[in-house]
């Protein structure tokens, strides 16, 4: 099994910056790509942004131009630098890693426990 441990969620004020990151462990070859998807309070789930193994990034349209995502593979770390936040970003931040299906087999993708992001006014 894969474990994702999410962590740097905070308040900021809008305007401002944070860094999430996301941590795995276990069976990380079982994971191919990486991201964040986040979740306020009735509405639905939504992609903020993922990563390749090799690097290559993708992002929601509702935060491009203002996130970054990277991915220390040596450290199985996936980072995302989040800035000129907006009281429209607060939200449950859940990173993902996709299952690779060749090394773990059909089945559920990895989630990590949330991390709380909220911006003020």
């Amino acid at each position: 099994q894969v474990q994702l441990v999410e962590s740097g969620g905070g308040l900021v004020q809008a305007g401002g910056s944070l860094r999430l990151s996301c941590a795995a462990s276990g069976s990380i070859f079982s994971i191919n790509d990486m991201g964040w998807y986040r979740q306020a309070p009735g509405k639905q789930r939504e992609v903020v942004a993922f990563v390749t193994n090799g690097g290559s990034a993708n992002y929601g349209d509702s935060v491009k131009g203002r996130v970054t995502i990277s991915r220390d593979n040596a450290k199985n770390t996936v980072y995302l630098q989040m800035n000129r936040l907006k009281p429209e970003d607060t939200a449950v931040y859940y990173c993902v890693g996709l299952r690779n299906t060749v090394v773990a087999g059909p089945g559920y993708d990895y989630w990590g426990q949330g991390t709380q992001v909220t911006v003020s006014s």
